[in-house]
């Protein structure tokens, strides 16, 4: 189905549903399209905006889309961090002390996380010591 809006020669406006333009076409050649109105026969099609979706509804869309997608990235780093703790030893503040004697041989090679401040974590880095720092996210802390 297709609607048209359409005029009358008098100026009143109303819209026809056809089933395609064909049959608009063959219903104005045969009479059959009148102004509810007046009754006119001389009717034509007014101009139509076309029917899109408001550039806000698809802003809408478009950052509920985004927020999905930034949720499941969310929770896949989670998932991924609660992996690394749950397969690390906690060594706390001890951990640039104890990265320095797993990477120089003298303990055993393992996983570990723990505390370390901006300063040892570079002096880390400088001796070729690979380290990363794990996020904290806001409802870990609450």
């Amino acid at each position: 189905m297709i609607r048209y809006a359409l005029i009358c020669e008098s100026g009143h406006d109303f819209e026809g549903w056809f089933s395609g333009s064909a049959d608009f076409d063959g219903q104005m050649q045969r009479g059959l399209v009148s102004c509810p109105v007046c009754g006119s026969l001389s009717v034509t099609k007014a101009l139509m905006a076309p029917s899109v979706a408001p550039a806000r509804k698809k802003e809408q869309r478009q950052t509920l889309a985004m927020d999905v997608a930034r949720k499941e990235a969310m929770a896949k780093l989670k998932a991924a961090i609660a992996e690394v703790k749950a397969s690390s030893e906690d060594v706390g503040e001890r951990f640039p002390e104890e990265a320095r004697r797993i990477h120089y041989g003298e303990a055993e090679t393992r996983g570990i996380i723990g505390q370390a401040s901006v300063e040892e974590a570079r002096d880390l880095i400088e001796e070729g010591i690979a380290v990363a720092p794990l996020p904290v996210f806001p409802d870990d802390v609450n």
